[in-house]
């Protein structure tokens, strides 16, 4: 439901070679060879690339903290199986998957996912953004990846955190509205400061600092792209108006968001 890629995978974030002057924003996540709009400047492409500052996923970032990765830096539990990565794997996502996989099934589920992901203030991330990224990349529907699945999940993450560090000027670990209004014209979309406001108090939280954190980010610009094809779908001119029933906004919603 997700759009781009393949047999169910995400494509490489955002970029490519959309119509220009439209009314949408990049689709895709953040880089190039996604569907529509473009992606940041100086952005890694494709699967793989470095994430900011050439710092691995798991690795250090601000003052020392395992930024996006698991709170203790690197893989533990288990070790890789000696021998060939299969092609098409990234090397750091083989090691992570075999530490994530607790039971050892051969597959990463959500609450195994979760373990391995952690923000900025060492909050894990949430069950919804966790299951989101799990559900976009499952071919088979069972509710895990394996570790080709596993191995596109890693650079997806890769990439919008890149994307979330480029932004996050002041080194906070959060992204406020005024940096997301950034993020978000950088994408292409054309969207108001007041609405980037309202994205962050909607993905934020209650009682939490000002800002969002980089499973909030995740989550928040990923169904911003979901929802804005259901839209350009239907926006045949590439008007920037629709017409449509409220079945046919729920059917899209229901179809892109769960």
């Amino acid at each position: 439901p997700y759009g781009g890629g393949q047999e169910g995978y995400r494509g490489p974030p955002g970029g490519g070679t959309g119509p220009t002057g439209g009314p949408y924003g990049g689709y895709g996540a953040p880089g190039y060879g996604g569907q529509y709009g473009h992606g940041p400047s100086g952005m890694p492409g494709g699967y793989g690339g470095q994430p900011y500052g050439g710092q691995a996923y798991g690795g250090q970032a601000y003052g020392g903290q395992a930024y996006g990765g698991q709170p203790y830096g690197g893989p533990n539990r288990y070790n890789a199986p000696a021998g060939n990565i299969p092609p098409g794997v990234n090397p750091e996502a083989y090691q992570w998957f075999y530490s994530v996989d607790a039971d050892q099934s051969g597959f990463i589920n959500s609450k195994e996912l979760k373990q391995a992901l952690v923000n900025s203030n060492w909050s894990n991330f949430n069950d919804e953004t966790c299951l989101m990224m799990i559900n976009m990349f499952d071919k088979t529907r069972s509710g895990r990846v394996d570790l080709f699945g596993f191995s596109a999940l890693w650079d997806y993450i890769q990439q919008w955190r890149a994307l979330f560090q480029q932004y996050d000027r002041d080194r906070s670990g959060s992204i406020s509205g005024t940096e997301l209004h950034q993020v978000l014209t950088q994408m292409g979309y054309k969207l108001s400061p007041q609405f980037s406001e309202m994205l962050v108090q909607r993905y934020g939280g209650r009682g939490g600092p000002q800002g969002i954190q980089l499973d909030r980010f995740i989550q928040a610009c990923t169904q911003l792209q979901s929802m804005t094809q259901v839209f350009r779908e239907r926006d045949t001119g590439m008007t920037g108006n629709v017409r449509l029933s409220y079945e046919d906004f729920l059917a899209g919603a229901v179809t892109r968001l769960m």
